[in-house]
């Protein structure tokens, strides 16, 4: 059977797109879409990837409204929360350690809620 081999992107409506886009490049350090074909988009490192859908009436994302949630891995988790809160953004850090990492969560500017999650090596 053929399968897939990753995600090849991550698309969402957005109020602002080039205010949000140039938010994700700044706090997280994925870089917006390239304008032409001769650049290259923001390249992800190898490692593992969830696919989950969850239930349709989920607290998991906070906000019932929200429709999804996006994860990141971090290699350290405490240096990125440190980072992020210099400039600004409020970060909740789950105090459990759990057998595959930790985790922490922020909002984006539109209230989107992202995960970050530093894999347990």
């Amino acid at each position: 059977m053929e399968r897939v081999t990753g995600i090849g992107g991550v698309f969402f409506r957005a109020k602002d797109p080039e205010g949000l886009a140039a938010w994700y490049e700044k706090m997280l350090g994925v870089t917006p879409v390239p304008a032409d074909y001769t650049s290259l988009p923001w390249e992800q490192e190898e490692g593992p990837t969830v696919f989950a859908p969850f239930s349709i009436d989920t607290d998991y994302f906070g906000d019932p409204q929200q429709a999804w949630m996006i994860n990141f891995r971090v290699v350290n988790l405490d240096r990125m929360i440190a980072q992020l809160r210099a400039k600004g953004v409020e970060v909740v850090v789950d105090p459990e350690s759990y057998p595959n990492g930790r985790f922490a969560r922020l909002h984006d500017p539109e209230g989107n809620p992202i995960e970050l999650w530093e894999p347990k090596e």
